[in-house]
Protein backbone atom coordinates (compact mmCIF):
# COMPACT_ATOMS: atom_id res chain seq x y z
CA UNK A 1 0.00 0.00 0.00
CA UNK A 2 1.14 3.91 -0.66
CA UNK A 3 0.45 7.05 0.67
CA UNK A 4 0.84 10.05 -1.78
CA UNK A 5 2.36 12.82 -0.96
CA UNK A 6 3.25 16.68 -2.63
CA UNK A 7 6.83 14.93 -3.05
CA UNK A 8 6.73 11.34 -2.00
CA UNK A 9 4.85 7.87 -2.00
CA UNK A 10 5.77 5.70 0.78
CA UNK A 11 5.71 2.60 1.20
CA UNK A 12 4.48 0.82 4.25
CA UNK A 13 5.40 -3.07 3.56
CA UNK A 14 7.28 -2.58 6.36
CA UNK A 15 5.99 0.18 9.00
CA UNK A 16 8.96 0.11 11.21
CA UNK A 17 11.51 0.51 7.52
CA UNK A 18 8.91 2.79 5.16
CA UNK A 19 10.53 3.27 1.56
CA UNK A 20 10.45 6.46 0.28
CA UNK A 21 10.12 6.75 -3.55
CA UNK A 22 9.75 9.96 -5.83
CA UNK A 23 6.48 10.88 -7.07
CA UNK A 24 7.05 10.71 -10.67
CA UNK A 25 8.51 6.76 -11.02
CA UNK A 26 7.42 3.85 -9.34
CA UNK A 27 10.59 2.60 -7.93
CA UNK A 28 13.99 4.41 -6.98
CA UNK A 29 16.26 1.32 -8.49
CA UNK A 30 15.41 -1.62 -10.60
CA UNK A 31 18.01 -4.42 -10.47
CA UNK A 32 18.17 -6.65 -13.48
CA UNK A 33 19.93 -9.82 -12.36
CA UNK A 34 20.90 -11.36 -16.05
CA UNK A 35 20.76 -9.10 -18.78
CA UNK A 36 20.07 -12.05 -21.60
CA UNK A 37 17.02 -11.57 -23.71
CA UNK A 38 14.41 -11.36 -20.77
CA UNK A 39 16.45 -9.20 -18.87
CA UNK A 40 17.80 -7.03 -21.47
CA UNK A 41 14.44 -6.48 -22.99
CA UNK A 42 12.70 -5.75 -19.45
CA UNK A 43 15.83 -3.37 -19.28
CA UNK A 44 14.71 -0.99 -22.14
CA UNK A 45 10.96 -1.27 -21.82
CA UNK A 46 12.03 -0.01 -18.25
CA UNK A 47 13.98 2.93 -19.35
CA UNK A 48 12.03 3.94 -22.02
CA UNK A 49 9.12 4.16 -19.49
CA UNK A 50 11.00 5.75 -17.02
CA UNK A 51 9.83 3.29 -14.66
CA UNK A 52 12.72 3.70 -12.32
CA UNK A 53 15.27 6.75 -11.41
CA UNK A 54 18.59 3.70 -11.60
CA UNK A 55 18.70 0.40 -13.63
CA UNK A 56 21.00 -1.80 -12.66
CA UNK A 57 22.14 -4.78 -13.92
CA UNK A 58 24.24 -8.09 -13.61
CA UNK A 59 26.08 -10.31 -15.03
CA UNK A 60 28.68 -13.12 -15.04
CA UNK A 61 31.33 -12.42 -17.51
CA UNK A 62 33.10 -9.00 -17.91
CA UNK A 63 32.48 -9.84 -21.88
CA UNK A 64 28.87 -9.16 -20.83
CA UNK A 65 29.40 -5.65 -19.43
CA UNK A 66 30.09 -4.13 -22.85
CA UNK A 67 27.30 -5.93 -24.52
CA UNK A 68 24.91 -4.29 -21.82
CA UNK A 69 26.46 -0.84 -22.82
CA UNK A 70 26.38 -1.14 -26.37
CA UNK A 71 22.94 -2.76 -25.71
CA UNK A 72 21.76 0.48 -23.32
CA UNK A 73 19.39 -1.97 -21.51
CA UNK A 74 20.87 -0.98 -18.15
CA UNK A 75 22.03 2.69 -16.70
CA UNK A 76 25.01 0.65 -15.67
CA UNK A 77 25.89 -3.04 -15.33
CA UNK A 78 28.25 -4.92 -13.13
CA UNK A 79 29.87 -8.37 -12.16
CA UNK A 80 29.67 -7.32 -8.23
CA UNK A 81 25.95 -9.25 -7.35
CA UNK A 82 25.72 -7.36 -4.19
CA UNK A 83 26.50 -3.84 -5.70
CA UNK A 84 23.95 -4.31 -8.13
CA UNK A 85 21.17 -5.33 -5.15
CA UNK A 86 22.51 -2.61 -2.87
CA UNK A 87 19.53 0.03 -2.43
CA UNK A 88 17.32 -1.90 -5.20
CA UNK A 89 13.47 -1.44 -4.33
CA UNK A 90 12.67 -4.42 -6.74
CA UNK A 91 14.85 -6.87 -8.12
CA UNK A 92 14.13 -8.87 -10.96
CA UNK A 93 15.78 -12.80 -11.50
CA UNK A 94 16.36 -13.10 -14.99
CA UNK A 95 18.53 -16.23 -15.06
CA UNK A 96 18.16 -19.69 -15.64
CA UNK A 97 16.34 -21.55 -13.10
CA UNK A 98 19.13 -23.66 -11.82
CA UNK A 99 20.53 -20.47 -10.84
CA UNK A 100 18.24 -18.43 -9.11
CA UNK A 101 18.60 -19.85 -5.38
CA UNK A 102 22.25 -19.65 -5.49
CA UNK A 103 22.30 -16.06 -7.05
CA UNK A 104 19.16 -14.97 -4.33
CA UNK A 105 21.38 -16.82 -1.05
CA UNK A 106 24.14 -14.86 -2.29
CA UNK A 107 22.65 -11.30 -2.38
CA UNK A 108 20.57 -11.46 0.55
CA UNK A 109 23.18 -9.60 3.02
CA UNK A 110 22.61 -6.31 0.43
CA UNK A 111 18.77 -7.16 -0.07
CA UNK A 112 16.79 -4.07 1.46
CA UNK A 113 14.30 -4.39 3.92
CA UNK A 114 10.95 -4.14 2.48
CA UNK A 115 12.17 -4.80 -1.53
CA UNK A 116 10.54 -6.61 -3.82
CA UNK A 117 12.03 -9.86 -5.72
CA UNK A 118 10.59 -11.09 -8.57
CA UNK A 119 11.38 -13.37 -11.38
CA UNK A 120 10.78 -14.33 -15.10
CA UNK A 121 11.11 -18.19 -14.83
CA UNK A 122 9.09 -20.67 -17.00
CA UNK A 123 8.29 -22.57 -13.87
CA UNK A 124 6.91 -21.53 -10.62
CA UNK A 125 6.49 -24.71 -8.17
CA UNK A 126 10.39 -25.04 -7.60
CA UNK A 127 10.79 -21.21 -7.71
CA UNK A 128 8.17 -19.94 -4.94
CA UNK A 129 8.80 -22.60 -2.96
CA UNK A 130 12.79 -21.99 -2.71
CA UNK A 131 13.17 -18.60 -3.23
CA UNK A 132 9.43 -17.27 -1.05
CA UNK A 133 11.59 -18.03 2.59
CA UNK A 134 15.24 -17.38 1.44
CA UNK A 135 13.72 -13.40 0.43
CA UNK A 136 11.80 -13.22 3.66
CA UNK A 137 14.97 -13.44 5.64
CA UNK A 138 15.83 -10.44 4.48
CA UNK A 139 12.68 -8.72 5.11
CA UNK A 140 11.78 -8.63 1.85
CA UNK A 141 8.99 -9.98 -0.29
CA UNK A 142 9.05 -12.94 -3.50
CA UNK A 143 6.21 -12.45 -6.10
CA UNK A 144 6.61 -15.13 -8.90
CA UNK A 145 5.68 -14.15 -12.62
CA UNK A 146 6.08 -15.31 -15.66
CA UNK A 147 6.08 -13.43 -18.73
CA UNK A 148 4.90 -14.87 -21.47
CA UNK A 149 7.02 -13.31 -24.19
CA UNK A 150 10.56 -14.55 -25.70
CA UNK A 151 11.95 -15.41 -29.10
CA UNK A 152 14.38 -18.02 -29.95
CA UNK A 153 17.06 -16.09 -30.31
CA UNK A 154 19.48 -15.31 -27.10
CA UNK A 155 21.54 -12.34 -25.35
CA UNK A 156 21.13 -8.98 -25.01
CA UNK A 157 21.79 -7.93 -28.75
CA UNK A 158 18.62 -9.44 -28.83
CA UNK A 159 16.66 -7.40 -26.65
CA UNK A 160 13.82 -5.41 -27.87
CA UNK A 161 11.86 -2.99 -25.23
CA UNK A 162 8.40 -4.01 -27.05
CA UNK A 163 8.70 -7.69 -26.15
CA UNK A 164 5.72 -7.36 -23.31
CA UNK A 165 3.68 -5.41 -24.86
CA UNK A 166 0.21 -7.36 -25.14
CA UNK A 167 1.69 -10.43 -23.69
CA UNK A 168 0.23 -12.33 -20.63
CA UNK A 169 2.37 -12.46 -17.58
CA UNK A 170 1.57 -14.57 -14.95
CA UNK A 171 1.30 -13.86 -11.28
CA UNK A 172 1.94 -16.73 -8.91
CA UNK A 173 1.12 -16.01 -5.31
CA UNK A 174 1.12 -18.20 -2.35
CA UNK A 175 -0.75 -17.75 0.57
CA UNK A 176 1.95 -15.81 2.48
CA UNK A 177 2.37 -13.53 -1.11
CA UNK A 178 2.36 -9.87 0.66
CA UNK A 179 -1.10 -8.35 -0.99
CA UNK A 180 0.80 -4.62 -1.33
CA UNK A 181 3.62 -6.31 -3.13
CA UNK A 182 1.47 -8.51 -5.44
CA UNK A 183 -0.12 -5.22 -6.10
CA UNK A 184 2.92 -3.82 -7.04
CA UNK A 185 4.51 -6.81 -9.11
CA UNK A 186 0.97 -6.59 -11.00
CA UNK A 187 1.41 -2.84 -11.78
CA UNK A 188 4.96 -3.17 -12.73
CA UNK A 189 3.83 -5.28 -15.34
CA UNK A 190 0.77 -3.46 -16.68
CA UNK A 191 3.15 -0.64 -17.02
CA UNK A 192 5.03 -2.42 -19.58
CA UNK A 193 2.64 -3.36 -21.44
CA UNK A 194 1.37 -6.73 -20.67
CA UNK A 195 -2.08 -8.40 -19.64
CA UNK A 196 -1.51 -9.88 -15.86
CA UNK A 197 -2.98 -12.91 -14.80
CA UNK A 198 -2.99 -14.35 -11.58
CA UNK A 199 -2.59 -18.34 -10.96
CA UNK A 200 -1.73 -20.70 -7.72
CA UNK A 201 1.99 -22.00 -9.11
CA UNK A 202 1.09 -25.59 -9.58
CA UNK A 203 -2.12 -24.60 -11.72
CA UNK A 204 0.58 -22.55 -13.87
CA UNK A 205 2.99 -25.48 -14.09
CA UNK A 206 0.59 -27.75 -15.52
CA UNK A 207 -0.78 -25.45 -18.27
CA UNK A 208 2.47 -24.27 -19.19
CA UNK A 209 3.78 -28.06 -19.46
CA UNK A 210 0.98 -28.09 -22.81
CA UNK A 211 1.51 -25.04 -24.13
CA UNK A 212 5.05 -23.83 -23.63
CA UNK A 213 7.54 -26.85 -22.59
CA UNK A 214 5.85 -29.70 -25.05
CA UNK A 215 5.67 -27.60 -27.81
CA UNK A 216 9.34 -27.13 -27.46
CA UNK A 217 9.78 -30.75 -27.16
CA UNK A 218 8.08 -31.39 -30.15
CA UNK A 219 10.54 -28.99 -32.18
CA UNK A 220 13.47 -30.06 -30.51
CA UNK A 221 12.72 -34.39 -31.42
CA UNK A 222 11.18 -32.65 -34.85
CA UNK A 223 15.00 -30.91 -35.33
CA UNK A 224 17.12 -34.25 -33.88
CA UNK A 225 14.92 -36.03 -36.33
CA UNK A 226 14.90 -34.68 -39.93
CA UNK A 227 18.51 -32.79 -39.34
CA UNK A 228 20.51 -35.97 -38.18
CA UNK A 229 23.77 -36.12 -40.15
CA UNK A 230 22.99 -39.34 -41.21
CA UNK A 231 20.34 -38.56 -43.22
CA UNK A 232 20.09 -38.06 -47.23
CA UNK A 233 22.28 -35.00 -48.53
CA UNK A 234 19.44 -33.16 -49.60
CA UNK A 235 17.09 -34.21 -46.94
CA UNK A 236 17.49 -30.01 -45.42
CA UNK A 237 17.51 -28.88 -48.76
CA UNK A 238 13.85 -29.86 -48.69
CA UNK A 239 12.69 -28.43 -45.43
CA UNK A 240 10.87 -25.14 -46.37
CA UNK A 241 9.21 -22.81 -44.39
CA UNK A 242 6.50 -25.66 -42.48
CA UNK A 243 9.35 -26.95 -40.95
CA UNK A 244 11.33 -23.59 -40.13
CA UNK A 245 8.45 -22.39 -38.43
CA UNK A 246 7.33 -25.65 -36.77
CA UNK A 247 11.37 -26.28 -35.48
CA UNK A 248 11.82 -22.16 -34.57
CA UNK A 249 11.61 -22.64 -30.65
CA UNK A 250 14.28 -25.95 -30.93
CA UNK A 251 17.16 -22.59 -31.21
CA UNK A 252 16.30 -21.63 -28.15
CA UNK A 253 18.82 -21.81 -24.96
CA UNK A 254 19.59 -25.40 -24.40
CA UNK A 255 20.93 -24.67 -20.73
CA UNK A 256 17.06 -22.66 -20.18
CA UNK A 257 14.98 -25.34 -21.23
CA UNK A 258 16.95 -28.17 -19.50
CA UNK A 259 16.44 -26.45 -16.44
CA UNK A 260 12.48 -25.71 -17.05
CA UNK A 261 12.12 -29.28 -18.62
CA UNK A 262 14.10 -30.92 -15.08
CA UNK A 263 11.86 -28.15 -12.68
CA UNK A 264 8.62 -29.49 -14.14
CA UNK A 265 9.33 -32.81 -15.02
CA UNK A 266 6.08 -34.31 -13.53
CA UNK A 267 3.63 -32.51 -15.43
CA UNK A 268 5.79 -32.50 -18.56
CA UNK A 269 5.80 -36.64 -18.34
CA UNK A 270 2.06 -36.14 -18.41
CA UNK A 271 1.94 -33.56 -21.22
CA UNK A 272 4.23 -36.15 -23.12
CA UNK A 273 2.16 -39.06 -22.56
CA UNK A 274 -0.75 -37.13 -23.80
CA UNK A 275 0.58 -36.07 -26.90
CA UNK A 276 2.15 -39.31 -27.95
CA UNK A 277 -0.80 -40.87 -27.42
CA UNK A 278 -2.69 -38.66 -29.72
CA UNK A 279 0.10 -40.01 -32.47
CA UNK A 280 -0.76 -43.42 -31.49
CA UNK A 281 -4.38 -42.85 -33.26
CA UNK A 282 -3.22 -40.82 -35.84
CA UNK A 283 -0.73 -43.44 -36.61
CA UNK A 284 -3.68 -46.22 -36.07
CA UNK A 285 -6.12 -44.29 -38.46
CA UNK A 286 -2.81 -44.26 -41.11
CA UNK A 287 -2.29 -48.13 -39.90
CA UNK A 288 -6.39 -48.24 -41.46
CA UNK A 289 -6.19 -46.17 -44.23
CA UNK A 290 -9.01 -44.49 -43.16
CA UNK A 291 -9.74 -41.04 -44.99
CA UNK A 292 -12.50 -39.98 -42.55
CA UNK A 293 -10.63 -40.37 -39.15
CA UNK A 294 -7.14 -38.43 -40.51
CA UNK A 295 -9.48 -35.87 -42.07
CA UNK A 296 -11.12 -35.14 -38.64
CA UNK A 297 -8.09 -34.94 -36.75
CA UNK A 298 -6.55 -32.20 -38.94
CA UNK A 299 -10.17 -30.20 -39.12
CA UNK A 300 -10.25 -30.33 -35.55
CA UNK A 301 -6.71 -28.72 -35.45
CA UNK A 302 -7.39 -25.79 -37.89
CA UNK A 303 -10.58 -24.94 -36.08
CA UNK A 304 -9.59 -24.92 -32.56
CA UNK A 305 -6.25 -23.32 -33.38
CA UNK A 306 -7.91 -20.65 -36.11
CA UNK A 307 -10.36 -19.77 -33.10
CA UNK A 308 -7.62 -19.30 -30.75
CA UNK A 309 -5.64 -17.16 -33.23
CA UNK A 310 -8.56 -14.65 -33.69
CA UNK A 311 -8.42 -14.27 -30.21
CA UNK A 312 -4.68 -13.93 -29.60
CA UNK A 313 -3.44 -10.54 -28.65
CA UNK A 314 0.58 -11.00 -28.14
CA UNK A 315 2.97 -10.14 -30.57
CA UNK A 316 5.22 -12.10 -28.77
CA UNK A 317 6.60 -14.91 -30.76
CA UNK A 318 6.68 -17.44 -28.16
Amino acid sequence: MFFNTEETMISIFHPPSSIRYAARVPFQKITIIGVGLLGGSLGLAVRKRRLAREVAGFVRRPAGLRDCEKAGAVDYATTDLLAAVSRADLVVLCTPLAQMRARVVEMLPALKRGAIVTDVGSVKSCVVRELEKLVARAGAHFIGSHPMAGAEKTGVGAARAGLFENAVCVLTPSPRSNAAALRQVGQFWKSLGARTLRLAPEQHDLLVSRTSHLPHVVAATLANLVLDPSRPAHQAALCANGFRDATRIASGSPEMWRDIALCNRSHLLKSTDAFVAGLKKFQQALKRSDAGAIEAIFTRAKMRRDLWCAGCASPSPE
